[in-house]
């Protein structure tokens, strides 16, 4: 027979398609045909669960604080911030341009209730003048907003001729900055920032110029001026 050709005499072995592997085991004698059943079982390591539970924990834990001084420093926000909660890191964001504050720090938490606590005693409150924003990081970007603002930033100019625009409304868009600004001076460029990681508008931009006299008339012409129903602010970034 085929059989004797492939295994010993007394023993016949199949394998069942399956995550486990299974050996039926059957005496050749026919006075004693009887299986013999083992099963070696393979368990999976649910990685892929413990990792979503992780993240969305550090999200939790992950506070945006907004319209914080130039002047403040990571030790100094450390400090203000550990008042009301134990902390892991504390990261003010800097300009990659001019290497100057870009107004707006990232903190996480050692848990979710030391973030809630922060969120609740200090949003609102104010830092050397500056009434501050504090809250939860925002959700990540989908994967279809992502090249639209990577090619948003990389097609930015920067120039040493340039004004920050704060207090912007949430509708508006870089096309709507550039335009708006074009009516008083020649524009290179401009760019509404992004709550880092998302689409959503920051509240404030950067509108660059070909000369000093540009800058100055757009200061003395928009400041305190209407866009999109608020009162912008304008001055040197």
């Amino acid at each position: 027979m085929a059989s004797s050709l492939l295994f010993p005499p007394n023993l016949l072995s199949l394998r069942t398609p399956s995550t486990s592997s299974t050996h039926i085991f059957f005496n050749s004698s026919p006075s004693h045909f009887q299986p013999l059943l083992t099963t070696r079982r393979r368990f999976r390591r649910p990685f892929a669960v413990a990792e979503q539970v992780t993240a969305t924990n550090e999200a939790a834990r992950r506070l945006y604080v907004g319209n914080i001084p130039r002047t403040l420093s990571n030790e100094e926000l450390s400090n203000i911030v550990q008042e009301h909660g134990a902390i892991e890191k504390a990261e003010v964001m800097y300009d990659k341009y001019s290497g100057r504050s870009r107004r707006f720090a990232f903190v996480t938490m050692k848990t979710v209730e030391d973030a809630n606590a922060v969120i609740e005693k200090l949003n609102g409150t104010e830092i050397g003048g500056r009434e501050i924003k504090v809250n939860i990081t925002e959700k990540p970007l989908s994967t279809l907003d992502v090249p639209l603002l990577q090619a948003e930033e990389s097609e930015f100019i920067d120039s040493p001729h340039k004004v920050y625009v704060g207090n912007l409304a949430k509708t508006v868009t870089t096309d709507t900055l550039k335009k708006f600004f074009s009516e008083k001076g020649k524009v290179l460029s401009a760019k509404v920032s992004r709550v880092p990681g998302t689409s959503k508008s920051s509240g404030y931009g950067f509108v660059t110029f070909s000369s000093e006299e540009d800058v100055e008339a757009a200061i003395s012409s928009f400041n305190n001026s209407l866009l999109e129903g608020q009162s912008i602010r304008v001055n040197k970034a």
